[in-house]
């Protein structure tokens, strides 16, 4: 159920280890999310251009955490501060780079969401 989207800079993509991201933050947050870890699904991007401020070189990863509708707040900033912590332990410095780390955790309709395996 957990729908995640991850964007990152081209320039960290060899910095950034998105797979162990990926799976340690399905692993974590299953418990907390209460959902079992082959429901969550999480589309990793590659961006291949972005502007950050006043241009200086930087760099970026977006984190961007779905869940269904229902849970309270607090449950949510729990979820965020996981996952930015996690993030951060997958990411390698790049000399001469800043890299922001961003998080949104958003709600789906719980009545509105579907799925079907086929």
């Amino acid at each position: 159920m957990p729908q995640i989207t991850v964007e990152y800079s081209a320039e960290v993509a060899e910095a950034f280890d998105r797979r162990a991201f990926a799976l340690a933050l399905h692993q974590t947050l299953s418990p907390l999310v209460s959902s079992d870890v082959a429901a969550f699904k999480t589309r990793l991007r590659q961006i291949e251009e972005s502007v950050i401020g006043d241009g200086s070189p930087a760099a970026m990863i977006h984190v961007r955490i779905g869940l269904l509708s229902g849970r309270p707040a607090d449950l949510k900033q729990e979820v965020g501060r996981v996952a930015i912590d996690l993030a951060r332990q997958h990411l390698k410095p790049v000399e001469g780079l800043t890299t922001q780390l961003t998080l949104e955790v958003h709600d789906m309709d719980r009545e509105q969401y579907q799925k079907i395996v086929v």
